[in-house]
């Protein structure tokens, strides 16, 4: 039942995506394609309320004394977030902060129904503490119960407190007064206003496609307008080539005191997701390979797999966020070999969420990335130290400076 429901709901979520980007046409596509139009201008009109009820002070945020980052996107899903928010963790813990990690742990496993509805009734305070991903020494939970990125980011960062909690004052509060932590991380944390304070917002745009299709949710994937732009201190264009000019006027035009770096995913090596055996990145060249992922933008894996040499003869994509049976695992290492595939690969994000399994025709490996910044550096070190509040040195050269390793 549960498989039938995450099945009906993917399907649904891969056609609307299908039709929000053009790729069906007809009739009904049309139709739907005018009505999610007019709900994205009620979706601006609520953006617009609730920016001005904050400014009221009707709805009121909160500080608690620490520095804030809040690491997000204008648009849904695709940026290359987590790597970011993990290399900022470490810059800053290198630094000497307490750092803590809060994010609102999408699709991880939420209190009872009944629970949830009872509050709502009567207007109960959620007292729930946050759940406890990592407190800086040992992982506590698995993928299902903190979701992919929290456990993805606890699993890469050993000395880093991660909590999930939708409050993420309440998950803030938490942090401080069990962990002694100085430094908050809001993981998807540009829309969260209800958090200030010493607050640092930074953006991260895809370079490839930076305001999806131009439109709002539902018919687009912005979250916001890109004039909300205007907020952010520093903006990442990830995926980036090195030749964004056009971009970077844009960006300038919407935000002309706003840092810009540019940085790519950099492949590390490749590990056995139940082993736990690492390859170097020569493994795959030459190697017949197959590939299966449930990512937003399965495409950039897959090329920067043919970029290492693979060569790919079978591919399989999922929906974002696909939480993979043992029968799904089982057909992709049946349909790879048919393919003649020699290794199965996906992404870190994607292991955490395969099932154990007693059989390994073939091995099943992730590819860990890093974030690589080959244009403002300078930006990215000026950025840590203003948080750390340690002056910039008078000689810094400009953009090859020395950056904490993310390995």
């Amino acid at each position: 039942m549960i498989d039938r429901l995450q099945n009906f709901t993917e399907s649904v979520e891969t056609y609307i995506l299908e039709v929000i980007f053009n790729r069906r046409q007809g009739n009904r596509a049309d139709i739907l394609r005018g009505v999610l139009h007019g709900l994205s201008r009620g979706f601006e009109s609520a953006i617009k309320i609730r920016r001005s009820l904050y400014d009221l002070r009707i709805l009121r945020d909160r500080t608690l004394g620490v520095q804030v980052i809040a690491i997000g996107n204008l648009t849904v899903g695709g940026t290359g977030k987590t790597p970011v928010v993990e290399k900022f963790a470490r810059a800053l813990k290198s630094q000497g902060r307490k750092v803590a990690i809060l994010s609102r742990g999408y699709r991880s496993k939420p209190a009872p129904f009944w629970i949830r509805m009872r509050r709502k009734v009567l207007f109960q305070e959620d007292v729930t503490p946050p759940r406890i991903v990592s407190d800086g020494t040992s992982l506590l939970l698995d993928s299902e119960s903190a979701g992919d990125e929290p456990f993805m980011l606890a699993t890469n960062l050993k000395d880093v407190v991660v909590l999930v909690d939708k409050d993420r004052v309440k998950a803030g509060r938490f942090a401080i007064e069990r962990f002694g932590c100085d430094t908050l991380l809001l993981d998807d944390g540009f829309q969260y206003w209800k958090l200030q304070g010493r607050r640092t917002d930074i953006v991260l745009i895809d370079s490839q496609q930076p305001w999806g299709n131009n439109f709002l949710l539902p018919r687009g994937i912005l979250r916001e307008p890109p004039r909300h732009l205007r907020r952010a201190h520093t903006v990442f264009l990830t995926k980036s080539n090195g030749e964004n000019e056009n971009l970077r006027t844009e960006i300038n035009r919407l935000n002309p005191t706003a840092r810009i770096i540019e940085c790519v995913h950099h492949p590390l090596y490749f590990e056995d997701c139940f082993s736990g055996e690492r390859h170097d990145l020569d493994y795959i060249r030459d190697k017949k390979i197959a590939a299966f992922s449930g990512i937003a933008q399965p495409e950039s894996f897959e090329n920067s797999l043919i970029k290492l040499g693979g060569i790919l003869v079978y591919t399989k994509r999922y929906a974002d966020h696909h939480r993979f049976s043992q029968q799904e695992i089982l057909n992709v290492i049946n349909r790879s070999k048919i393919r003649q595939a020699e290794v199965i690969l996906t992404t870190q994000k994607d292991a955490v969420r395969i099932a154990r399994l007693d059989r390994r025709d073939l091995p099943i490996l992730f590819m860990r990335v890093e974030i690589k910044i080959i244009s403002g550096a300078r930006n990215f070190e000026d950025c840590v130290r203003k948080i750390c509040f340690i002056e910039s040195p008078v000689s810094a050269s400009s953009d090859q400076a020395t950056l904490p390793s993310a390995g």
